[in-house]
């Protein structure tokens, strides 16, 4: 057994207008890995790719130690995949959504679909075109977890949904990873949900690589710092990593807030959640 279920190496991507460009991280077994970014950043383009979905112009992708093209119907199998929009036909039901899944998937288990349903309330033979958003991403997980998965990926999808389901959501893969076999990477928007489950944190801003650390890292050591204009004229500029100014004072994100906070006694140093390190990035000036 590989010690990373997933290692993306060196991957590009070139549509023309947008390059996804020289992206490189890898995700260990028993962990949530949250993949974080303004819209357009290549958090998607990332996801297909990784899936095959997308062909990938440069780089190496191999989960469970095997490549991504080479032996994909293997690694799929091992696969659970949940989008932000439904892919399974709206006419079919979720007894012929698992009838269909059956005949693909080689570990797949009726017992464990049919007991997803009924912890979902989902009526096994109502149409998905009947089913309202948060039902059709509940449908998605009962059919994720229920064909011996390993690596659950996720693109967005608790987007739209009311704060009860996300919560369930949320459970739902931290009790995934309780088997340290197992792992998520997980694209979302919603930074917050990130923070509650997250275990590592990538960041793409732009179609490049900004960080993938652990997230208790970011939270531990990340900082901002508020001061007036004297302060910031004096500050090392080595410790800046970008900065946002108003009228009366500068926000300033920096790497080491202990530091920070001992360095410049005037200024005003307190935590970063990942959210604001991901806003600084965007939209703060950089040094």
């Amino acid at each position: 057994m590989t010690e990373n279920i997933l290692e993306v190496k060196h991957l590009s991507k070139d549509y023309g207008d947008f390059v996804l460009d020289d992206i490189s991280f890898s995700l260990p077994r028993g962990v949530i890995m949250g993949l974080i970014g303004e819209n357009g950043a290549g958090k998607s383009t990332t996801i297909n790719c990784i899936l095959n979905e997308t062909e990938k112009s440069a780089g190496e992708i191999r989960i469970f130690g095997k490549d991504h093209t080479a032996e994909e119907i293997a690694v799929k199998d091992k696969i659970g995949i949940v989008f932000d929009e439904n892919h399974f036909p709206d006419i079919f039901t979720p007894e012929e959504i698992g009838t269909f899944l059956s005949g693909i998937y080689s570990r797949w288990n009726w017992k464990s679909y049919r007991q997803f349903l009924e912890q979902f309330e989902l009526p096994k033979n109502k149409k998905i075109k009947d089913f309202s958003k948060g039902m059709k991403v509940k449908l998605a997980f009962a059919a994720a977890l229920s064909h011996g998965a390993e690596l659950l990926i996720l693109d967005e999808a608790t987007s739209g949904l009311d704060p009860v389901i996300r919560d369930d959501v949320l459970d739902m893969l931290m009790d995934f990873v309780q088997d340290e076999s197992h792992s998520v990477l997980v694209s979302s928007h919603i930074i917050s949900d990130l923070e509650k489950v997250a275990d590592y944190i990538t960041f793409l801003h732009k179609g490049k690589m900004v960080f993938t650390h652990e997230k208790d890292t970011l939270i531990d050591e990340y900082g901002v710092l508020t001061c007036g204009a004297a302060v910031f004229d004096a500050l090392d500029r080595s410790e800046i990593i970008a900065y946002r100014r108003s009228e009366y004072q500068y926000q300033v994100l920096v790497k080491n807030r202990q530091k920070a906070g001992r360095q410049y006694p005037d200024a005003i140093v307190g935590p970063a959640s990942i959210e604001e390190i991901m806003l600084f990035y965007v939209k703060g000036e950089m040094q």
